[in-house]
């Protein structure tokens, strides 16, 4: 692609500027990965940025570390450099992810890895609160936004709230089809969110290397005071930033504010 190449860069450096190499350098391969590029392209390697710009390779490594400490840039080890992609802002909402993508104005999908029902048993009864092997449905998904996998999800649900679930093929959104089936609707919820790092399993699954960082959110989600979805997903860190509204307690937000975020 004619933005990988050295020479397709529009810019000089002039002795005659003001700052440094490394920052007029900065400045112009910004300009280059906004105005060029696509998110996920490859920029030119430091030697061909060395020869082409007629500096110390020092001075290109400079640029770029700045750049990727500011986002505009991703530097995968063994791999390359590449303009960053844009990170959608993970907001704590109890919403299906189906509901979430479509809010965005993306292509929500989802692969299903597994849905079938089996023991609570050990940890997962713990979460769920309930009697050793107590029945639950497992609904494991790799959800996709515009075709790209964002996320590894895994829901259990006690099968004993959801009588037949597993007769019908999977829904594609999980929300949804609980309220339109069983008229239930998730009221209230925790999450839990933690760093986690890529297993060569979720790697595969979601297109990053081993040991690659992910959010993890560990989520209760109640129908009353019941527990009804217990779930685990595993985020690209590389695609999330996670938003969080902040109240200050005893005052109400203005009226514009669920306006102005959706």
């Amino acid at each position: 692609m004619p933005g990988s190449r050295a020479d397709s860069i529009r810019g000089r450096l002039e002795s005659t500027a003001g700052g440094t190499k490394h920052g007029q350098l900065k400045a112009i391969l910004k300009q280059h990965a906004e105005a060029v590029c696509k998110p996920g392209q490859a920029i030119p390697s430091e030697r061909d940025l060395t020869r082409h710009f007629g500096v110390a390779r020092m001075t290109v490594r400079q640029a770029i570390d700045s750049l990727v400490e500011d986002g505009v840039l991703e530097r995968i080890i063994g791999v390359g450099t590449f303009v960053a992609r844009p990170k959608l802002d993970l907001q704590v909402k109890l919403t299906s992810y189906t509901e979430e993508m479509q809010r965005r104005g993306m292509v929500p999908a989802g692969r299903v890895l597994r849905f079938d029902e089996i023991p609570a048993v050990g940890a997962l009864a713990r979460e769920m609160e309930l009697e050793e092997n107590t029945p639950v449905v497992r609904f494991r998904r790799l959800l996709l936004a515009d075709g790209a996998p964002m996320s590894v999800d895994e829901n259990y649900l006690p099968s004993h709230k959801v009588p037949g679930f597993l007769d019908e093929p999977a829904p594609t959104s999980l929300y949804s089809s609980l309220n339109e089936r069983y008229g239930l609707v998730m009221e209230w919820g925790e999450d839990q969110i933690e760093a986690a790092a890529a297993s060569p399993g979720n790697a595969q699954q979601l297109g990053v290397d081993v040991g690659t960082p992910l959010l993890r959110i560990q989520r209760h989600a109640y129908v009353g005071r019941e527990l009804l979805d217990y779930s685990v997903s595993l985020y690209r860190a590389d695609r999330y930033k996670l938003w969080v509204p902040l109240q200050r307690p005893g005052t109400r937000p203005p009226h514009y504010y669920d306006a102005h975020r959706d």
